[in-house]
């Protein structure tokens, strides 16, 4: 089997506070909740440092911290979950506030990475919006 790497970026948004309060929050993992689109996920399991979900449709995706850099990036990795990857979570001060991005850099086969690009691309933007929606 090929394994290939494959990297999906959400889109940067602008938040209306401070980049420590947003990693205060998202490095809290028991948060992530209100940030997923709730129609599209059951079997919800939080704590600070690791949480996991089942996907519609999909797989149950299980997230632990890997490395955390106060206040600007949260590395989190796949825990029990079908697919290995990393997910990192930028937070950066601009003018008046902060700026989130995320980058995931998935170890999946080509057929893998044609399924879970784009639904894993809505999803990121998705967790975007939800966190720029927090912070307005």
């Amino acid at each position: 089997i090929i394994i290939t790497m494959a990297t999906i970026e959400s889109k940067k948004v602008a938040l209306n506070t401070g980049s420590q309060e947003v990693f205060d929050f998202v490095s809290d993992l028991s948060n992530l909740k209100e940030l997923l689109p709730q129609d599209k996920i059951s079997d919800w399991q939080g704590s600070s440092d690791s949480c996991s979900f089942k996907v519609a449709g999909a797989y149950k995706v299980g997230l632990k911290h890997k490395t955390l850099t106060p206040p600007h990036s949260i590395v989190l990795t796949s825990d029990d979950s079908p697919i290995d990857f990393d997910l990192d979570i930028s937070i950066n001060d601009n003018e008046g506030g902060a700026e989130a991005s995320m980058v995931s850099n998935l170890n999946v086969n080509p057929f893998m990475k044609m399924m879970v690009e784009k639904p894993l691309k809505n999803l990121f933007d998705y967790i975007a919006d939800k966190l720029q929606q927090k912070y307005s």
